[in-house]
């Protein structure tokens, strides 16, 4: 068995998870400071946001030194330090590895402004192209924040690619000088001592060709550049003079994928992949464009992408996405059933689990009231282009607040203390509102909180070798619940989780043993009703 199929991955976006310094911003000595907590939880790697030096433009994910640490996290001696605290206490690190762009302030960026250098090619520039009297960028592509992929260099004239902000320049892969320097800044890390990395949008790196995209609402051009196969001969690659070598694990973000394109993804190249369908069930065309909640939608993908792959990743949050408790359960009533619902699918389907930051105590959507409470690149954007349009405040708002990034990315609430005992001052991001009900120490000071029921759960799966890498089997449920069993030598438990608010009748099952359940009032040895956001697990 390999360590990723039985171990619990625990995702830390540093700027938010504990201060130690006291200037408002999280950082690596926090994190060391927390290492016995995430330990407790039985949690057995953590997945690293971005640390790398950065001036921040997107928070972290434009990189100006794949070899140094941002000043405000640290340095590389505390980095050295997070990695040696964590392998004594048999904690693995993943870094995050953002590799399709650079940092316009990266040595490499600001060496090939100049086109006579051997840097130039690093980066993707072209000339604009002249219309009429207009002069225009090079192709007609959408950057993924909005606007034009394109912006021209004052200082040479030319148009550089980037299909993130213009602070994000694209790097060239088409040039075998940068797929060495990608594989030499891999093997320092792995040489100190991490286990792998998530990869950035890691299918969009090769772009087949710089021609016009068809016309559509949103990513024109991205038919040239998403899962084309010269990002699977450079995965290939990386695989097989890295990450094999190394023995590192890999989970790649990838947009617009489907089951046969992740197939390709992990055959040779990628350990495995993050698939969204299921975190995009509450939105149509655009993350803008919410709709309605429907776990009849969650139950069918949830299902097609446990037989589509052998293993999958398990997960509902991450740095990008709100919170699942805020858009698939319930902040009131149902508010413990709901969450503790949620863990259970997470925990019990077939694949490598992720938990985020938050993720155990039940934390949910903050209620941002003003654009200047926020931080995120990509809502600040979306919301001006909204009012450009003469949208309403209110309903551009409204659509911001459906997919704002922020929800996942303020402070760590560890007590109920001010600034929810992240920090002594002003954090960079403001504290969510609930931090004096929802934090870390009320959660484990009460024996019933959502931070118990995972840890409890945590504990079954660590415990169980068939909750790891047993079969799974479905069985005949109503459309928003899912059934089903896992075996492994010759042993199998059960597992029925109501995603919805509605009681359900099942076909009567009988139990010998119940394993957990999220509601308190399970006996008799048989179920025949799954109440609102019910989970329950048991043998046979």
């Amino acid at each position: 068995m390999k360590w990723w199929q039985h171990r619990i991955i625990y995702q830390i976006y540093p700027r938010s998870f504990c201060d130690s310094n006291n200037d408002g911003i999280g950082d690596i000595k926090g994190i060391i400071s927390k290492l016995d907590y995430i330990k407790s939880l039985g949690v057995g790697a953590i997945w690293l946001s971005p640390v790398y030096k950065s001036p921040n433009s997107d928070n972290g994910y434009d990189i100006s030194d794949y070899r140094d640490i941002n000043p405000e996290y640290g340095s590389l001696e505390d980095m050295k330090e997070l990695i040696k605290e964590a392998t004594l206490r048999d904690i693995k690190i993943i870094m995050d590895l953002v590799i399709n762009h650079t940092s316009d302030e990266h040595e490499w960026f600001i060496k090939g402004i100049d086109s006579t250098s051997p840097y130039h090619d690093y980066y993707i520039w072209r000339p604009g192209r002249v219309k009429g009297h207009k002069e225009l960028p090079p192709n007609n592509w959408q950057s993924h924040f909005t606007g034009d992929a394109w912006s021209k260099h004052p200082e040479n004239g030319k148009y550089y690619l980037h299909l993130f902000t213009k602070k994000q320049p694209d790097l060239n892969y088409n040039n075998p000088r940068v797929i060495e320097e990608v594989k030499a800044l891999m093997k320092f890390w792995l040489d100190l001592g991490i286990a792998g990395f998530r990869c950035d949008v890691i299918n969009m790196i090769f772009k087949t060709s710089l021609a016009n995209g068809k016309p559509r609402i949103y990513l024109i051009g991205k038919e040239h550049y998403l899962s084309q196969e010269g990002s699977h001969l450079i995965l290939k690659q990386f695989h097989d003079e890295v990450w094999a070598p190394y023995n590192a694990y890999t989970v790649g973000e990838t947009v617009g994928l489907d089951a046969k394109k992740a197939q390709a993804y992990t055959s040779g190249e990628l350990t495995t992949v993050f698939q969204f369908d299921h975190t995009s069930v509450d939105q149509w065309l655009l993350p803008i464009f919410t709709i309605k909640y429907r776990p009849t939608k969650m139950v069918r993908i949830l299902k097609k992408w446990q037989l589509a792959l052998p293993w999958n990743t398990l997960f509902f949050e991450n740095h990008d996405i709100p919170r699942s408790v805020s858009r698939f359960g319930d902040e009131g009533k149902f508010y413990f059933e709901s969450a503790t619902m949620l863990a259970t699918i997470i925990l019990t389907l077939r694949g490598t689990p992720f938990i985020y930051q938050g993720q155990e105590i039940g934390q949910i959507n903050s209620h941002f009231k003003a654009l200047e409470e926020m931080d995120d690149v990509s809502s600040i954007n979306v919301y001006r282009i909204l009012r450009s349009f003469h949208l309403g405040h209110r309903i551009a708002w409204k659509m911001v607040l459906g997919f704002c990034r922020d929800h996942a990315r303020t402070p760590m609430p560890w007590s109920n203390a001010i600034n929810g005992g992240f920090s002594n001052v002003k954090p960079w991001l403001k504290v969510n509102e609930a931090y004096q009900r929802i934090n870390v120490k009320d959660s484990i000071d009460n024996q019933k909180s959502i931070w118990h029921y995972y840890k409890k759960l945590i504990a079954l799966r660590n415990d169980l070798d068939l909750l790891q890498i047993g079969s799974i089997t479905f069985k005949a449920a109503p459309k928003d619940v899912l059934h089903f069993i896992r075996l492994h030598n010759g042993r199998s438990i059960e597992i029925i989780i109501n995603l919805g608010r509605k009681t359900r009748r099942i076909k009567p099952v009988n139990f010998s043993k119940l394993l957990t359940s999220n509601y308190d009032d399970l006996s008799g040895g048989k179920i025949e009703l799954m109440k609102p956001y019910q989970a329950v697990i048991f043998e046979g």
